[in-house]
């Protein structure tokens, strides 16, 4: 997720756009569409990006395992020392990077990240993954996408789309570090010393 979305959406003017079940059934279905785009995923590896992309790839890995009765390789990619705004944020601590045991290398690397917003997360993902190996092929599976891109990246599996403003904000909560499922819509809080 964008540092943009990170900002809390706990006000009362948050919406939920997608609960618990909603979730379950759309990562269902993307794991459907990685076999069928995979043509069985034999060598597919899920690596999501932390925080809430880990804990996605892991569920993706679950499903993907009981629609094909294989075991399905998935890490994490830490991106974060090779963001573009690292100098305009404070410091941030670094989070693991966990590469399955067979490596990358040949194979199909599906990045899987919670929301998708400028594209300047992905674009640290792909230099972080050029540092890793060499796979075959490198596609991207999103619960959300919010539009608003500034490069050329556009996700291989979406959840959901949800058309936004810039005065809106997208927070996902999984129940791995939040306690509960949703993704809730909400304005975005005013910075300092700006007018409403």
């Amino acid at each position: 997720m964008d540092m943009q979305d990170k900002q809390d959406t706990q006000g009362s003017d948050a919406r939920p756009v997608l609960e618990g079940p909603d979730i379950a059934r759309v990562l269902t279905r993307i794991a459907h569409e990685i076999v069928e785009r995979a043509k069985g995923a034999d060598d597919v590896v899920l690596l999501g990006i932390p925080t809430r992309g880990v804990f996605l790839a892991q569920r993706l890995a679950a499903k993907l395992e009981e629609i094909t009765d294989r075991k399905i390789p998935v890490g994490s990619l830490d991106i974060t020392m090779y963001r573009d705004d690292l100098r305009m944020h404070p410091p941030r601590a670094l989070a693991r990077t966990e590469i399955p045991g067979d490596g990358i290398d040949g194979r199909l690397v599906v990045l899987v990240d919670d929301v998708l917003f400028s594209g300047r997360t992905i674009r640290a993902a792909l230099d972080g993954l050029n540092d890793i190996g060499r796979p075959r092929a490198v596609q991207l599976a999103v619960l959300v996408d919010r539009g608003h891109r500034e490069l050329p990246i556009r996700a291989d599996y979406v959840g959901k789309n949800l058309p936004t403003s810039l005065r809106e904000t997208v927070k996902v909560q999984l129940a791995e570090e939040d306690g509960r499922d949703t993704v809730l819509l909400g304005a975005k809080p005013a910075a300092a010393g700006e007018q409403q």
